[in-house]
């Protein structure tokens, strides 16, 4: 590498972040879900600015944006995704693809530096049709029949019909050429309060969480509210609530240092104040590192729906809806950032995990993969008020390039 390294201009990078804001604008954050016009919009936005990096820009099949080029030399791949969660952060994503974008505009034109930045957006990361859907295809784990399947969670709409209307119905889905890449880097603001609570500018992640989902069905007697005496009572929504409180009180024992679980939805048939429930359901999700600790957490959950099933008043059932590997990142590429931060942010960097799923746990079943984090504001995140500060965002532009031009050089 030369003595002195371009550099990202960082009034560049704010700029294009606050114009990908606009699209789409809600409060202080953003709404964009996939497939919805201002999903659409920041696509085109990018595709119009791939360009100024010398990369060739098209849109595939199942909506992912790839930025490519023909020039020789080693090339590594970036990128994020550019929907949002429903009425929520304005950095969830963006912030990745315009680091990644960024990069390829110093790097790529730059006679003095070797190799190529490549710009991926990954389309529905958020998971409004499925999981990863945008990543997942380019890896080769997304079928036709997948795609029939995929609905949208809010509005039931069919992935088909929202192509169609896109204008993405019949293109080909790009799939990744082995050997194309060296690897992924992938930039994403912290969305929790590590970094900004230790006074660092920059996380360089070790490994992504897999994530397992869960349903958990509650089967009672639906009857008056009024004349059914509580003794006689097959409540299954007292039965759901008393589960949800012995799981709080079981799992720490079995959990690991990093093990969270959340209650993301809970269900009451028929849902009426004069009715006992007779049906109940929670989806229940659990997030670790370690397969090891999933598996015993998975074993407790169904000994507790044995449990309380044999002993009454309503039967238990767990249903395993998802299962997600845990994704560790290259240790080359870590030691490439965390060179970089010592360089740009006076090393004030700190190796950790994500408790957060992202593309890069899907690019790493294919190739070297790394993810550094920007600071979140209060680790506020999936909220219209997520934010980070400017300086925070141009430091972490600037380790990014550096990261980059460091493992091209390798």
């Amino acid at each position: 590498m030369p003595d002195i390294s371009p550099s990202a201009n960082g009034d560049r990078v704010l700029a294009d972040l606050n114009a990908l804001r606009a699209i789409g604008a809600y409060k202080t954050g953003v709404h964009k879900p996939t497939f919805s016009e201002l999903h659409l919009a920041s696509l085109r936005w990018l595709v119009d600015r791939l360009p100024e990096a010398g990369l060739t820009a098209t849109i595939d099949g199942i909506g992912n944006v790839l930025g490519t080029s023909d020039k020789a030399g080693p090339k590594l791949l970036a990128g994020s995704h550019l929907e949002s969660q429903n009425y929520a952060g304005w950095l969830d994503g963006p912030l990745g693809v315009v680091y990644a974008l960024e990069a390829a505009r110093v790097i790529n034109p730059d006679p003095s530096t070797k190799g190529v930045v490549e710009v991926a957006t990954w389309c529905d990361e958020e998971g409004h049709f499925g999981h990863f859907l945008g990543s997942r295809s380019y890896v080769g784990r997304v079928s036709e029949v997948d795609i029939d399947a995929a609905r949208d969670r809010t509005t039931g709409r069919s992935m088909r019909e929202a192509l169609r209307d896109a204008g993405l119905a019949g293109r080909p889905r790009t799939t990744a050429v082995p050997g194309r890449h060296i690897g992924y880097l992938e930039a994403h603001i912290e969305q929790g309060d590590t970094l900004e609570s230790s006074g660092l500018s920059i996380g360089i992640v070790t490994s992504i969480v897999g994530i397992w989902q869960y349903r958990i069905s509650f089967a009672g007697e639906q009857n008056h509210a009024g004349t059914t005496r509580m003794a006689a009572r097959k409540d299954a929504g007292l039965a759901l609530a008393r589960f949800c409180v012995d799981i709080d009180e079981r799992f720490p024992s079995l959990s690991g240092p990093r093990t969270v679980w959340t209650t993301g939805r809970i269900t009451l048939e028929p849902g009426a104040p004069s009715i006992i429930p007779g049906a109940a359901e929670m989806l229940f999700q659990i997030r670790d590192d370690d397969p090891k600790v999933i598996a015993r957490l998975e074993n407790l959950l169904q000994t507790m729906a044995d449990e309380a099933t044999a002993t009454g008043p309503c039967s238990v059932t767990l249903d395993r809806l998802r299962t997600g590997t845990p994704a560790m990142m290259d240790t080359r590429f870590q030691d490439a950032i965390e060179a970089a931060s010592k360089m740009v942010a006076g090393g004030r960097s700190v190796r950790m995990p994500s408790g957060a799923g992202h593309d890069a746990q899907i690019l790493a079943t294919i190739m070297p993969a790394a993810m550094l984090f920007v600071p979140s504001i209060g680790g506020v995140s999936h909220h219209w008020t997520e934010n980070t500060a400017d300086a925070d965002i141009v430091v972490g532009a600037q380790v990014f390039v550096e990261a980059c031009l460091r493992l091209l050089a390798q």
